[in-house]
């Protein structure tokens, strides 16, 4: 396991390895993807799973990117959060236990749900890379 965190640390920048491995938070409004406009699909920047889509994101106000509901909810897992003197939900990738941000139930959406993500735990390819990036299977999510 130590072998695989410095694996980590050299290829994470030092904001993407104090989210995704310490349960960090970078600042709101100056994050990578908190005003991404595009189409595309977020990935988790430790194992590129895909988190989240274009599709499901809005601006909740709050300086990071805020999506409605996961691709796959097989994805993303939720605990209990009682740091900071709060309780809340966090959310964790399956695949790579990477920390990605929280979960509120304040959404826009049927469910209700505001998936706070920091961008830091995020890869975005843009819709017109997905097939050269070896996600061609969301390539028809995309089409109009």
């Amino acid at each position: 396991m130590e072998n695989n965190k410095e694996q980590l640390k050299l290829k994470l920048s030092p904001i993407q390895y104090k989210v995704t491995q310490n349960n960090g938070t970078e600042p709101p409004f100056r994050n990578e993807y908190w005003n991404e406009q595009r189409e595309g699909l977020y990935v988790d920047i430790v194992s590129g799973k895909p988190l989240f889509s274009s599709k499901d994101k809005f601006d909740a106000g709050c300086g990071w990117p805020s999506f409605t509901k996961p691709v796959d909810g097989t994805e993303i897992v939720e605990k209990a959060d009682y740091t900071h003197g709060m309780v809340r939900k966090e959310v964790r990738s399956n695949a790579a236990d990477s920390h990605l941000g929280h979960v509120f139930d304040d959404g826009p959406g049927p469910d209700g749900l505001r998936y706070c993500i920091n961008s830091a735990a995020l890869r975005f390819i843009p819709k017109e890379k997905l097939e050269e990036e070896g996600y061609q299977e969301f390539v028809q999510f995309f089409a109009k």
